[in-house]
């Protein structure tokens, strides 16, 4: 079957598809947590939103010394049965967060604690060695 060309209508398909060109973007910012961050001298505190999501489908992750990556996947699922009707919603998704880490976090040290449908992430800041330098005078 060969495609018929009618002048004046080169882009209608085009057009009809432009508001679902980034639809997948769209789709997974809904899955996207919200988060908050704040620091103290000692450490940087990072919670993230997760309602509905237990803490067994939730995965922490130093990527490559320089970026922590939380994510997981939603499962919820409802019913509610009465008398004539029977309701039953579900909702799955998998989601993704990322966050540059600051050059001074210790890696190593860092906690995770969820409760409440909330994820804290504490990351220690490295504790430098402060040392005093004595200033001296010449001539």
């Amino acid at each position: 079957m060969s495609e018929r060309h009618v002048p004046g209508n080169r882009n209608v398909l085009g057009q009809l598809l432009e508001p679902l060109r980034d639809a997948g973007g769209r789709i997974a910012e809904l899955f996207r947590p919200a988060s908050q961050a704040s620091s103290t001298k000692d450490a940087y505190r990072i919670d993230v939103e997760l309602p509905g999501v237990k803490h067994d489908d939730v995965d922490v992750e130093v990527v490559g010394g320089d970026t922590l990556v939380v994510r997981g996947e939603k499962r919820d699922q409802r019913e509610d049965r009465g008398e004539g009707y029977i309701f039953s919603e579900r909702a799955y998704g998998r989601f993704e967060r990322a966050f540059d880490l600051p050059s001074d976090i210790d890696a190593e040290a860092i906690e995770a604690d969820f409760a409440d449908g909330v994820l804290t992430l504490k990351l220690p800041r490295k504790q430098g060695q402060a040392r005093s330098i004595k200033v001296t005078r010449q001539g």
